[in-house]
């Protein structure tokens, strides 16, 4: 993937060290570690993976996260500690090429059940411009072409295709709870199919099918439901705009009748600020749900991403 990884500060990086792996949710212990519970204890790598941990697991689990709730996933450098805790786990669930350094400590791990969600769906090549016409619009020299897409769990149709796989590895990793994550694994994706259509008939008759964002992450789910995405940056969140790309936005706004810039509650949304004053447009949260804080619209994975279709109809002009 052509993400750039940037690194944490250093105080960044002492705050995390100290806070090691936190507890998630009520599936979670209050302790930090991520092994000897007497349940299945399963490392996440970030928020939509502890969510299908937890909801497949129910309470024949534990939870915990690598990435802290408020952090940016993409930032993320495990501790020492917390590759040492990794190792004491029964089963890791993430997401390879998301965060590099959570694929090295799992590539050096001797742990018995890695789950690498990846593997478990189809991932594409994005760039800045998804879904749509994209295609014909004009690309500039030095634009980001794109590299292979990870935000997949912003589809719900390979949200569930993911979920099965992790049910299946949870059957086999704790085959004693078979049944329960096989029931658990059922109404999880009975849930998304819901969810998925909610948003098909949500989204068909709109007055555009043009949305802009702050960085190419919901790529997946415009070619789901044909919109098109236009990211002010590529898949990495804080990489900054070329003039051009800025001018071909205001553009393409004007043209196709877009009324809102979408920012993000974990990355600053100054940019899409400026981009949308400088074009008359209102600003508006589209919620990558990389993790959960007070700021979300909702409180977990399925409630955020109603808020999500919510904001998407009133900005594309819903019928």
């Amino acid at each position: 993937m052509n993400v750039r990884r940037r690194l944490i500060s250093g105080t960044a990086v002492a705050a995390a060290t100290a806070l090691g792996l936190g507890a998630l949710s009520a599936c979670s212990s209050s302790s930090a570690a991520a092994g000897g519970t007497e349940k299945f204890d399963v490392v996440a790598s970030f928020y939509p993976m502890a969510f299908l941990a937890e909801r497949i697991g129910g309470s024949h689990v534990h939870v915990t996260s690598l990435t802290q709730p408020g952090q940016e996933p993409h930032d993320l450098e495990i501790s020492a500690r917390q590759t040492a805790q990794l190792q004491k786990s029964d089963a890791v669930l993430y997401l390879k090429g998301l965060q590099p350094s959570v694929d090295d400590a799992v590539a050096q791990s001797e742990i018995g059940t890695k789950i690498d969600a990846a593997s478990l769906t189809t991932l594409e090549e994005h760039g800045t411009e998804v879904g749509g016409h994209a295609a014909a619009h004009d690309t500039h020299e030095g634009e980001e072409s794109g590299g292979k897409d990870p935000h997949v769990w912003l589809d719900p149709v390979r949200y569930a295709q993911i979920a099965e796989g992790v049910g299946k590895a949870f059957e086999k990793g704790d085959p004693d709870h078979a049944a329960d994550y096989r029931k658990n694994t059922a109404a999880l994706v009975e849930q998304l199919d819901e969810l998925n259509t909610r948003f098909k008939d949500g989204l068909a008759h709109t007055r555009t099918k043009v949305f802009i964002t702050t960085h190419a992450a919901f790529g997946y789910l415009a070619e789901r439901y044909g919109l098109t995405e236009e990211a002010i940056s590529g898949l990495d969140p804080e990489s900054e705009p070329s003039a051009a790309r800025v001018k071909d936005l205001e553009r393409m706004a004007k043209a196709d009748g877009v009324s809102t810039v979408f920012y993000e509650t974990l990355v600053s949304g100054k940019t899409a600020r400026t981009i949308a004053g400088d074009a008359g447009l209102r600003t508006d949260v589209l919620d990558p749900l990389e993790g959960i804080t007070k700021k979300s619209r909702g409180t977990d994975y399925i409630s955020v991403q109603e808020a999500n279709l919510k904001a998407l109809q009133q900005a594309l002009g819903a019928k």
